[in-house]
């Protein structure tokens, strides 16, 4: 049975152990759906386990080893489902060069979104299997129970903070010194924080719902700039020798390396906003935030 959460608790252990709840309620939807497509069923357990596995780093100091162990547990079922991931990415990042391409022709260009559509049709059906859907359902009900026992009233606001300024640290140390000359590597490694930083925040919105919505906002525009960034990488992987696009790289190269530096670019603008504030400030802020919430009305 569900604990329910006493009039008096603190304001940022109620708040994670809502939030604990609806990661898991979401997770189960695609178990639950029925007509649901392999590629949405797919998206919709990644993203749940993102949420889960960014809370999950936030509160392992305080709930203790079983959190980690859901957390790797969680990360590695994503990781399996990661490669069919590939076609739609390479899908978007075509589509984000424009529907125009002067390089390649119409012609050229139907036989690459083809190709790209059955490459990410197999991948799905070959992935999303019976056996790894009990694996999910299974890991989810260990989840639900986990999450009714942890002692989440120890993560209280102080601790919160602490916690999301760690983050937020991380973040910021993971810009590139030099925006321009980046590896697809140092980016996807600070889009890998930035997704920590913008789930982690959800655990705040309660306390002032239009600014922490903004934030979040804001964080999800420089997650999406190094996604299409990270998708046209994926694209211009399957370009390589042997691989399913190999035919047209030499048609392909030049147009994905200039969207590529337009994504670092407009990224490299919104971290200056989002990183503006000193890891201290960021800490005083969200201190005041619980010291002087206001709670969203009913």
């Amino acid at each position: 049975m569900a604990r329910k959460s006493a009039p008096h608790q603190d304001p940022a252990a109620r708040a994670l152990a809502a939030l604990l709840r609806d990661i898991v309620a979401s997770a189960r939807k695609p178990l639950d759906a029925q007509g649901m497509t392999d590629a949405v069923a797919i998206h919709d357990f990644r993203k749940a386990f993102k949420r889960w596995r960014a809370v999950l780093r936030l509160i392992g100091p305080v709930i203790g080893e079983e959190a980690e162990l859901l957390r790797v547990e969680a990360r590695d079922v994503a990781r399996e489902m990661a490669s069919a991931r590939d076609g739609q990415a390479a899908l978007e990042a075509l589509a984000d060069l424009g529907d125009e391409i002067p390089s390649l022709s119409a012609r050229s260009r139907a036989t690459v979104e083809g190709r790209l559509t059955q490459l990410g049709a197999s991948a799905e059906a070959a992935i999303l299997t019976p056996a790894l859907k009990l694996r999910i359902g299974d890991l989810l009900n260990r989840a639900a129970a986990a999450v009714e026992r942890w002692p989440t009233e120890r993560f209280d606001c102080e601790e919160a903070t602490r916690q999301l300024t760690a983050t937020y640290r991380k973040m910021r140390e993971s810009e590139p010194k030099d925006w321009p000359s980046a590896s697809a590597e140092d980016l996807h490694r600070l889009r890998q924080r930035i997704v920590e930083h913008r789930y982690q925040m959800e655990l705040v919105e309660s306390v002032w719902p239009k600014l922490i919505k903004v934030w979040i906002s804001e964080s999800q525009r420089l997650r999406d700039r190094l996604g299409a960034h990270q998708d046209l990488h994926v694209l211009a992987r399957l370009t390589g020798p042997h691989q399913p696009l190999a035919y047209w790289r030499s048609r392909l190269a030049a147009p994905i390396a200039h969207r590529q530096a337009a994504h670092v670019a407009a990224a490299q603008r919104l971290a200056g906003r989002l990183f503006a504030e000193k890891p201290k400030a960021f800490r005083d802020r969200i201190a005041a935030l619980w010291k002087n919430r206001v709670e969203a009305p009913r």
